[in-house]
């Protein structure tokens, strides 16, 4: 019996200090001037650039931000010196090695949960909470049980489906997978405002969750770099030059770099047969889990036209590389096949022309033709470089048009379609 009354007291103590809490946070939040929203990443906030965005609209609209999530990669620098945006940093603990796989993650969820909860302790309360998803657990529960505590509202960003994610490791019917399917439904429902990435995720959010989202159209985030951030006057039109291609990943399981490096011993073999090609140069940005894997991979080619490197860019130097080169090349195959690749969002903000991989719903960014080209697999890849870089560097060649049709259709900006789509629903709720 001393067990279960040490736990039932330890539970109303718990219950007592949250009701305190609650009342606490909404006395403060009568006392506070400026309304207040933290912007939630539950991973490197410097790798979360629509966040980022999210965040600095926030503050051009008078309100106080708490940008929250670890500090791993550098901020933009409009970010960091914009004195309405704090940074909340959250230590990123390493995975618990010990025992089954769903106790590992049951810790990290867990401890996540807890240093989640009191980064908003320590915090003014928030009036809106938006939250990146994924990850989404446990950050949703988190982030809801303080709104309901604070008076505050849950606005979610889906970016994609974290389960699917997970099911790209474990494989989509594995007991975790399906755990965390259901409590990512479960969870999604608490939110007060939801914001999507397409409007297939719309849709499919709608009719298979039965919530209601405003997708953010792509188009709109071209702001996140433009030509002017990207002009280093490398890139030079003369005869005889290497062509510079460009692609940047997280190595993770949901991009196949095993179909661009074909296609480059394609583009080897076309070169050496005589074809009127250049060299290449091929820079493959990023960091994550697989990159020991490609680069072991890499080292042992013998290209002798083609030469590949695979660095590790700051946010300032990212959009110099972009504005250098003559192609971006995308990999990004979507877990569920509703989200779209921030890498080729930057790309056309450079006015960067794109080969990128097919799925579901690439055709509301990639326009086939007419900014980019779409392809299915490395031969497919292999003709679509031996086109485009055919008399290379050439001003009237198909590159240059993908650029020109860029330029021309360049959609609002960021900040223009965020107060047209986002700030009337923050108004009005």
């Amino acid at each position: 019996m001393a067990a279960p009354c040490v736990a039932l007291t330890w539970a109303c103590v718990l219950l007592a200090v949250l009701l305190l809490l609650g009342v606490w946070k909404r006395w403060r939040r009568q006392r506070s001037a400026a309304r207040h929203v933290a912007v939630v990443v539950l991973g490197d906030l410097g790798r979360s650039p629509r966040m980022q965005y999210h965040a600095l609209s926030l503050a051009q609209c008078g309100f106080s931000v708490s940008f929250v999530g670890f500090y791993n990669s550098k901020l933009r620098d409009e970010l960091l010196q914009n004195d309405r945006i704090g940074i909340v940093e959250l230590t990123e603990l390493q995975m618990f090695a010990a025992g089954p796989r769903v106790l590992q993650y049951g810790v990290k969820v867990v401890t996540q949960a807890l240093q989640l909860f009191w980064a908003f302790v320590k915090m003014e309360p928030a009036d809106y909470i938006f939250l990146q998803n994924p990850p989404g657990l446990p950050g949703i529960a988190v982030c809801w049980l303080v709104c309901c505590l604070c008076g505050g509202k849950l606005v979610i960003d889906w970016h994609n489906y974290g389960y699917s994610i997970m099911g790209l490791v474990h494989g989509p019917t594995h007991p975790l997978v399906q755990l965390a399917k259901w409590c990512e439904r479960l969870c999604g429902h608490l939110s007060h405002l939801n914001l999507c990435v397409t409007d297939a995720m719309k849709e499919d959010l709608a009719q298979s969750w039965s919530i209601s989202s405003e997708p953010l159209d792509p188009a709109m985030e071209w702001s996140a770099f433009t030509e002017r951030d990207a002009r280093s006057g490398l890139v030079m039109q003369r005869p005889g030059r290497p062509a510079l291609l460009v692609s940047s990943t997280s190595w993770t399981e949901d991009e196949d770099f095993s179909v661009l490096l074909e296609a480059l011993e394609k583009f080897e073999q076309l070169t050496v047969d005589g074809e009127n090609l250049p060299s290449l140069i091929c820079v493959i940005t990023g960091k994550g889990p697989l990159k020991e894997h490609y680069n072991g991979i890499i080292s042992q080619k013998r290209f002798r036209h083609v030469r590949i490197c695979t660095p590790w860019l700051e946010a300032e130097d990212y959009p110099l590389l972009l504005g250098s080169a003559d192609l971006g090349v995308c990999l990004h195959k979507s877990s569920s096949g509703l989200d779209l690749p921030m890498k080729v969002v930057d790309m056309f903000g450079c006015c960067l022309p794109v080969c990128a991989v097919h799925f579901r719903c690439l055709h509301e960014l990639v326009k086939h033709e007419e900014n980019g080209l779409v392809f299915k697999d490395a031969e497919e890849l292999a003709a679509q470089l031996k086109t485009l870089f055919s008399k290379f560097p050439d001003p009237a060649g198909k590159l240059n048009q993908f650029r020109t049709n860029l330029r021309e259709s360049r959609q609002l900006r960021w900040h223009e379609s965020w107060k047209q789509t986002v700030f009337p629903l923050l108004v009005d709720t």
